[in-house]
């Protein structure tokens, strides 16, 4: 299966998940008049919609590249991620209304033996499905898919607590039958609310990387810097290393310095081997080589990639000097 289709095949599965499991706690919220199984159904709504939205994303990103979009589509995923979060923080403040409103004029609640049962059902679904769109997006490198994930894994979180709060109310009754337990409903909504705005910012911050241009992790920058220094044999150093991601492609740029008598054919050749193993190691990877000549004189910005010896160093600047 290619890449894209399994990233739009993932995401069906979520989009079915989440429509099954909105349509199930819609109908046990109502009938049990539960504030944190209602706010359950709400978030799966969320959840749907940005199934949605992730599903319209990978297939997005997978367009190539045109005119308008030279760099390819790839930063729709990221977009995705970022509305996420976003639906998500909205999510959050219903709940957190709604529970307030709960707390200040309660009603008990009719039968939440079925939110327990729902909630249980809800926990190991989005469990088993969070899995799966998590291996899928570090496969395919699909930041929506991984987002996509990470919320239906908070969800997990989120629905074990409900069922908690509606198992104490439950057993409570049969030990504590004029006790407020209804009250640890709303509450339980609250803690809900708390891990999904907790989500909201991790998403943020992971979607919103690449749409600033941040630079690679640092581990992949040093993945690029042991191929320069392997394959870079003949040039002089390298400077201006620049990088970053727009979804799975990944675009990196440096100058490499070489002698000034290379020809253009042996500097083209050490730049192929360069791209081949950059590609190698971090694939979906657009790689840009400016060619420089050298004459010995680095400046503060190539120090740290400068290939050559003191001697070799020296030996060109006199070069460079009597040329002058």
């Amino acid at each position: 299966m290619s890449v894209d289709r399994r990233k739009a095949l993932a995401a069906w599965v979520s989009v079915g998940s989440n429509s099954s499991l909105m349509a199930l706690k819609l109908c046990v919220g109502f009938l049990t008049g539960s504030v944190s199984v209602l706010s359950e159904a709400v978030h799966s709504g969320i959840d749907l919609l940005a199934a949605v939205v992730t599903l319209t994303a990978v297939k997005s990103a997978a367009l190539p590249a045109d005119e308008n979009h030279p760099y390819g589509h790839g930063k729709f995923e990221n977009v995705s991620g970022t509305l996420e979060a976003a639906l998500i923080l909205g999510a959050a403040i219903w709940i957190i209304v709604e529970a307030v409103q709960k707390i200040r004029h309660p009603q008990p609640l009719g039968a939440p033996f079925w939110g327990v049962v729902v909630m249980l059902i809800s926990a190991a679904a989005n469990w088993r499905v969070s899995r799966y769109l998590l291996s899928a997006g570090q496969e395919t490198e699909s930041v929506a898919l991984v987002a996509d994930a990470s919320h239906l894994r908070t969800d997990v979180y989120t629905s074990a607590g409900v069922m908690a709060g509606l198992a104490a109310i439950t057993v409570g009754r049969w030990f504590f039958p004029r006790a407020a337990l209804h009250l640890i409903d709303p509450i339980a909504a609250l803690f809900v609310a708390a891990l999904i705005l907790r989500a909201a910012v991790k998403l943020t911050v992971q979607a919103g990387r690449d749409l600033v241009d941040f630079s690679l992790p640092p581990a992949e920058e040093a993945d690029i810097r042991t191929c320069i220094d392997r394959f870079a044999g003949g040039s002089c150093g390298y400077h201006k290393l620049r990088t970053r991601k727009s979804g799975p492609q990944r675009f990196v740029e440096f100058h490499l310095l070489v002698d000034p008598a290379m020809s253009v054919v042996d500097s083209h050749r050490i730049t192929e081997k360069l791209e081949t193993c950059i590609r190698e190691k971090l694939p979906e990877t657009n790689v840009l080589v400016h060619i420089e000549p050298c004459d010995g004189v680095c400046s503060e910005s190539c120090e740290e990639g400068c290939l050559l010896t003191p001697e070799q160093r020296a030996e060109r600047q006199q070069t460079a000097a009597g040329k002058a």
